[in-house]
């Protein structure tokens, strides 16, 4: 083990707290609260991590300490009365059981929420100024409101330590009310809490001090804040430097967990938590210099993805804490892993952010590669052997989702070949990694590929299956993965188009003019909008949508927007492709606009499509007649967790038969390898 990754195995001690390495996982809001308590879900969720070897997992992002800071808009944790408290011991019970360290984020958002849930409050900050983000206009705090929320934190934080917790950490961060009060931005007040920076820092001073008070001096607390919020009329990073130094000489925190930029608004979200188009450890110098100035240890999370960077960072002395946390959704067992010499095992996160994305509109966290992450109820991380008969399985298509249906029967004992068609496994992802700072997503493919042949799994590559070759394999279990084909559409003129799967295979590579529309609002049209861009082509990309790229998340849409204004793409909401007809050696296509019906015409050189895709069936079909169970699955059976009847009831040469992913009907990488999981670690 080099002395890089040694570092990261060194414990570190905060006043009576130890803890056993220097791998955390943050406080995010992954929204499996229910109830606004941390119930099993959640709590199973971070005691894998547990498991899996981490020092210390932080839950609860956004917490929230007072009835005028609603949880439910993240269907998140409630600290505002002692009803979380058994939540809390038993949560810690379930963390400190596998060695690991449990602390909890508590906040107030401030204005950093919706007025229209809940108990239907109004918002509340230092001053009536409107966050982009949330659109809400708060209520300018009154001297009674600071005094009641600082309460509110300190009765809060005794219900934490009360629950078992090892520590907590307040939000200073991603534009919560306590940088609210920091930030020139958010705060023009013109009393004592507003106005110079010393004024502004105020409440967080009371804040802090009413916590220790009623925390007492053996309890962990900290903060999480920016290093620098790279807004205009924000705090800068001189700004941050003084905060974080003023508040640890004053013995307020023990220690500071840091963030670049901040979340105001759609591009400063995408900034604060970046994406696959960002280096690795983009802000890593802001917690460094903060680590220069603050005597005390810091924190800091931000797309640190891969062990070697990790391990860098503790051992060059940048920072204390090193925090994976969207690296453990991928794998929460990075540190057993690592520990036990298994580095190539590690499924690393690409930085897609799925799993953030999701929860801005509402959803819960998943991981894109990893179906078993916050489904740890029903869904195994560690996939063990059967104790019952071993089969021979056949497996079509080497994409996600044929790879994951691989390594998981594999893991379970059984004899496995898999046929690809192509000459290299990985299917439509190959193809959306082509695009421009898209390329992160291969390492998906990587994994289960190395996965799959460490296994033993027969690959077969290059060799398109045929009945007759799948039949000669003698079988028990046939699960077809062929994926999907690329569709057109039903555009009077559709033998005139072609699809963003041509241009990013090589079929095509068009010039000129350029009309691209999208019908699905996702990844794949953008992408190919900045790569056609990107290679001289002028891009119209029209699509019927309110908003270009509308199904993308917080995360990525504004990164893409961003790409395509400085590309020069002209984009074109609201409106909807008719037909496309050939004049002379141009094309015309005809533009129906949805809101008022009226109609365009474009004159371009070529006219590419996002239409989804249309399932590669035929060899299912061909293979459905002779099956057992005649190409079902049994649904509640698949729902209940149970061996499918038509495996259990296999009698001698007979064979059952399945299609999971694109190959029934196209979706994402994320439902792709969730079919092939549970439906695969049951047989």
């Amino acid at each position: 083990m080099s002395s890089n990754i040694e570092a990261l195995f060194k414990p570190l001690r905060i006043r009576n707290m130890v803890i056993r390495n220097r791998v955390m996982s943050t406080s995010h809001a992954p929204g499996y609260g229910k109830d606004g308590k941390p119930q099993e879900r959640y709590q199973l969720y971070h005691a894998e991590k547990a498991k899996g070897g981490i020092g210390l997992t932080m839950f609860g992002g956004s917490s929230s300490v007072d009835h005028d800071s609603p949880a439910t808009p993240w269907n998140q944790v409630s600290v505002v009365d002692d009803s979380v408290i058994p939540y809390f011991q038993q949560f810690s019970d379930r963390v400190h059981g596998h060695g690991a360290k449990l602390m909890i984020q508590i906040t107030h958002m401030g204005r950093r929420t919706r007025w229209d849930t809940d108990a239907w409050l109004p918002v509340i900050g230092p001053s009536p100024r409107r966050e982009p983000a949330s659109r809400s206009m708060p209520k300018e705090m009154e001297i009674e409101d600071i005094r009641r929320v600082v309460r509110a934190f300190a009765d809060a934080a005794v219900r934490c330590k009360k629950g078992g917790l090892d520590g907590l950490e307040i939000s200073g961060a991603h534009g919560h009310l306590l940088d609210q009060f920091w930030s020139p931005s958010a705060n023009d007040r013109v009393d004592e809490y507003g106005g110079s920076l010393e004024n502004r820092m105020r409440f967080g001073i009371e804040v802090l001090t009413a916590i220790r008070e009623a925390v007492g001096e053996d309890f962990v607390v900290g903060m999480r804040m920016s290093g620098n919020e790279m807004l205009q009329n924000g705090l800068s990073q001189e700004d941050c430097l003084t905060i974080a130094s003023d508040y640890a000489s004053r013995g307020l925190v023990d220690f500071v967990n840091v963030i670049g930029g901040q979340a105001r608004d759609e591009m400063s979200h995408a900034v604060s938590l970046p994406n696959m188009s960002f280096p690795v450890a983009p802000f890593l110098h802001l917690a460094s210099a903060i680590k220069r100035e603050a005597d005390v240890p810091v924190f800091h999370a931000q797309r640190i993805m891969d062990v070697a960077t990790a391990a860098r960072a503790i051992a060059e002395g940048h920072i204390d804490m090193v925090a994976m946390t969207r690296a453990h959704i991928a794998d929460p067992h990075i540190v057993n892993k690592l520990a036990a010499g298994r580095a190539d095992d590690i499924r690393q996160c690409v930085g897609a952010g799925y799993c953030i994305d999701r929860i801005y509109v509402g959803g819960d966290a998943l991981c894109l590669q990893n179906a078993a992450t916050g489904r740890e109820q029903t869904m195994p991380h560690d996939v063990q052997p059967t104790t019952g008969t071993k089969h021979r399985i056949a497996i079509i298509g080497g994409g996600v989702a044929g790879l994951e249906a691989a390594r998981v029967c594999a893991l379970r004992g059984h004899s496995v070949v898999l046929f690809e068609r192509e000459n290299e496994t990985g299917g439509q992802v190959n193809l959306a990694a082509k695009a421009t700072w898209r390329e992160a997503l291969t390492g998906i493919v990587r994994w289960l590929d190395g996965q799959v042949r460490k296994l033993g799994v027969d690959v077969r590559t290059g060799t398109e299956a045929t009945a007759e070759m799948v039949r000669l394999e003698k079988p028990d279990i046939v699960i077809v993965a062929t994926g999907g084909s690329a569709w057109r559409g039903e555009f009077e003129g559709a033998d005139l188009i072609h699809t963003t799967a041509d241009v990013l295979s090589g079929a095509v590579n068009p010039s000129g003019s350029v009309l691209l529309f999208d019908e699905m609002g996702q990844h794949n049209a953008a992408s190919v909008a900045e790569v056609m861009a990107t290679r001289g082509c002028l891009v119209e990309m029209a699509t019927h949508d309110r908003l270009i790229a509308q199904e993308v998340g917080t995360t990525n849409q504004p990164i893409h927007l961003r790409e395509m204004y400085k590309l020069g793409v002209v984009m074109s909401p609201n409106m909807e492709l008719r037909e496309v007809s050939r004049e002379g050696n141009r094309l015309v296509a005809v533009l129906r606009n949805t809101m008022t019906d009226t109609e365009e015409e474009r004159l371009i050189d070529h006219v590419i499509v996002e239409c989804g895709t249309l399932p590669r069936d035929a060899l299912y079909m061909e293979l459905k007649e002779g099956s057992a169970n005649h190409g079902q699955t049994d649904l509640p059976t698949l729902l209940q967790g149970q061996t499918q009847p038509a495996v259990e009831g296999l009698k001698s040469g007979e064979y059952a038969l399945f299609r999971i992913g694109d190959a029934v009907a196209g979706r994402n990488i994320h439902a792709a390898l969730y079919d092939a999981l549970r439906l695969c670690k049951d047989f």
